[in-house]
C-alpha cells in the first residue's frame, strides 16, 4: 500500500491533520463550540467556490475564508442561544450562497466541473500531490504547536472565564487565537473528510477522550491519538476496498464512538449493581 505515492501522500497529510483536529477539536467539545465548527464548514464551502469563481487557488481560498469566518464568529461576542441563533442564521445564508457559487462554477465550466464542489463537501485526500500534502502537513503541525503554545491559558479560560478574566488571562485574545486556530483546522480537514464530514475529525474523537478520562491533558493526547488512528484506518481500507475514504473515517470514528459510549454505560451499570448490593 506504502508503494504508491498518491497513499504515502495522503497518509503523512491525513496523520498531520488528524493531529490537529483531534487536539483542536477537544477544546471545541470543552466549550461547547460544535455548531461554530459546523458554520466553518459551510463557510469552507462557499469560501472556496467563491474564491474558485474569481480565479483564486482553492486551497487559499479555503484558509483565508474559514479564517476571517472565525474571526467574524469572535467578533459577534455573547454567549449561548443568541449567540448561536446568529450563527445560524448567518451561515444557512452563506450556505445557501455556496449552492449558488457551485451551480454557476458548473455552467460557466463544463458539467464535470461539479466535481470540485464534491471534493470540497466529501474530502478528496487520494488525490493531494506531494506539494499539497506537504503544505498540508505543515499546516497541520503548525496549528497542532499553536493549541499546545495557548493550551493552558485556553483551558483556564473554558473551564472558568470569570476567574481567569480576574487573574489577568487575557481571555478575548486567546478566544480569538482559539477560533482562529479552528478555522485553520477546518479548512485542512476539508482535504481529508470535505466541509459536511468534518465532525468526524473535531468531534467524535475528543467526545470518546473525555468521556474515557477527567485529565485534561491526557484527554488531549487520546482525542489527537484516536483522531490518527481513525484516518489513517480509514484510508488502508479504502485502499483495498473501492469506498471513498472519508466514508471509512466517518464509519471507524462513529463505530468506536458507539462501543465507547455502550462500554461507558455497561461498567456504570455494573458500579451502580456493586454500590446497591453493598
Amino acid at each position: 500500500m506504502l508503494a504508491a505515492d498518491f497513499m504515502r501522500n495522503a497518509f503523512s497529510a491525513g496523520g498531520c491533520i488528524a493531529l490537529a483536529a483531534g487536539l483542536v477539536g477537544y477544546f471545541v467539545v470543552l466549550r461547547n463550540q460544535v455548531f461554530t465548527s459546523d458554520a466553518l464548514g459551510h463557510v469552507a464551502f462557499t469560501g472556496g467556490l467563491g474564491g474558485v469563481l474569481l480565479g483564486a487557488p482553492l486551497l487559499l481560498a479555503v484558509f483565508s475564508s474559514t479564517v476571517g469566518g472565525a474571526l467574524a464568529i469572535g467578533s459577534l461576542g455573547g454567549r449561548g442561544r443568541g449567540r448561536d441563533v446568529a450563527i445560524g442564521t448567518v451561515f444557512a445564508w452563506v450556505l445557501g450562497l455556496g449552492v449558488l457559487f457551485l451551480s454557476l462554477y458548473t455552467t460557466s465550466r463544463s458539467a464535470g466541473a461539479g466535481n470540485l464542489g464534491i471534493s470540497v463537501l466529501f474530502g478528496s485526500i487520494l488525490s493531494l500531490q506531494a506539494q499539497p500534502a506537504a503544505i498540508a502537513s505543515i499546516a497541520g503541525i503548525a496549528t497542532s504547536l499553536g493549541l499546545l503554545a495557548i493550551s493552558r491559558p485556553l483551558l483556564f479560560a473554558s473551564v472558568d472565564p470569570d476567574v481567569a478574566t480576574a487573574r489577568a488571562v487575557p481571555v478575548r485574545l486567546v478566544t480569538l487565537a482559539f477560533l482562529v486556530l479552528v478555522g485553520l483546522t477546518v479548512a485542512e480537514s476539508v482535504q481529508a473528510v470535505g466541509a459536511l464530514l468534518i465532525f468526524g475529525l473535531l468531534v467524535t474523537p475528543a467526545a470518546i477522550a473525555q468521556n474515557a478520562t477527567v485529565n485534561p491533558f491526557a484527554g488531549m493526547a487520546l482525542s489527537a491519538l484516536l483522531a490518527v488512528i481513525f484516518v489513517w484506518v480509514g484510508l488502508g481500507l479504502s485502499f483495498y476496498i473501492s469506498y471513498p475514504p472519508s466514508f471509512f473515517i466517518i464509519a471507524v470514528s462513529f463505530a468506536t464512538y458507539v462501543a465507547a459510549t455502550l462500554a461507558t454505560r455497561v461498567r456504570a451499570g455494573s458500579l451502580g449493581s456493586t454500590v446497591e448490593g453493598r
